[in-house]
C-alpha cells in the first residue's frame, strides 16, 4: 500500500483497490491532478485492514481481484458497517454484474477503459454523497446532545407537545399551571434551538420522542 497527498487543503480521501499496479497508478495520478488525497491498495485485505481517517471518502473498487471479487468485498463492507460510497471499475463487466452492484448500493459502475472525466464525475458525486451522509449524522448527534441537556420535565413537555397537546391540556396532564408549562416549553425550545413550534415538533419526531404511554390518548385530548 502507498499513500499520495494532493492539495493539502483537501480533506477528502479516495481509496483505490486494484491488483493491477499500472491501473492503480493511473487512477491515482488522475485523482491527484485535481487535488485529491489518494490511498492505493493491491488487495481488499490491505484496504479492510487500513485505519480510515474520519473524513469524506469514497472507494474505487475493481470488480475482479485476485482471489476475491469486488462484489464480495462490497458485501464484506456492508456487513462490517463501513459506510463508504463505492465506484466499481472493470474490464469484464456485464449488465447482471452492474445491476447487482448498484442494487447493493454502489454509486457507479465504470467499464475499462473509461474516460477520465467519467471517473472524476463519479468520484465527485460519491464524495458529495458521503459528505451529505456525514452532515446528516452530525445533525442527529447534535440533536441528541441537545436533548440530553433537557430536564425530565422539559422532556415530558416536549413529548406532549409532539403528541399534539396544547399548553392547557399539558398542564392538566402534568398537574401543573399553564404558565409553568409555558416556561418548561420555552426552556426546552431554547435548548433545542427551535425558533418555532413546528421546528420543535419536527426535532421531537426526528428523535423519536413520544409522550408517556399512560397519558395523552386521543379521547382525553378531545375532552381537554
Amino acid at each position: 500500500m502507498s499513500s499520495e497527498t494532493g492539495n493539502a487543503a483537501s480533506s477528502s480521501i479516495v481509496y483505490v483497490v486494484d491488483d493491477d499496479e499500472s491501473m492503480r497508478e493511473a487512477v491515482s495520478r488522475l485523482l491527484r491532478s485535481v487535488g485529491l488525497r489518494v490511498e492505493v491498495f493491491a488487495s481488499a485485505h490491505e484496504f479492510l485492514a487500513f485505519q480510515m481517517p474520519d473524513a469524506p471518502s469514497c472507494l474505487i473498487l475493481d470488480v475482479r481481484l485476485k482471489g476475491q471479487s469486488g462484489l464480495a468485498v462490497q458485501e464484506q463492507i456492508a456487513v462490517g458497517e463501513l459506510r463508504v460510497p463505492i465506484v466499481f471499475m472493470t474490464a469484464h463487466g456485464d449488465i447482471a454484474m452492474s445491476v447487482k452492484a448498484m442494487k447493493a448500493g454502489a454509486m457507479d459502475f465504470l467499464a475499462k477503459p473509461f474516460r477520465d472525466q467519467d471517473m472524476l464525475d463519479a468520484v465527485a458525486s460519491a464524495l458529495g454523497k458521503d459528505e451529505e451522509r456525514r452532515e446528516a449524522d452530525r445533525s442527529v448527534a447534535d440533536l441528541h446532545r441537545r436533548y440530553s441537556s433537557l430536564t425530565p420535565r422539559e422532556r415530558e413537555v416536549m413529548g406532549l407537545v409532539a403528541s399534539g397537546l396544547m399548553n392547557k391540556q399539558i398542564a392538566a396532564e402534568m398537574n401543573l399551571s399553564e404558565i409553568t408549562v409555558k416556561i418548561h416549553r420555552g426552556h426546552a425550545m431554547k435548548k433545542m434551538e427551535s425558533r418555532s413550534l413546528a421546528d420543535f415538533v419536527l426535532k421531537a419526531e426526528a428523535l423519536g420522542v413520544k409522550s408517556p404511554q399512560s397519558i395523552a390518548t386521543p379521547q382525553r385530548v378531545q375532552r381537554g
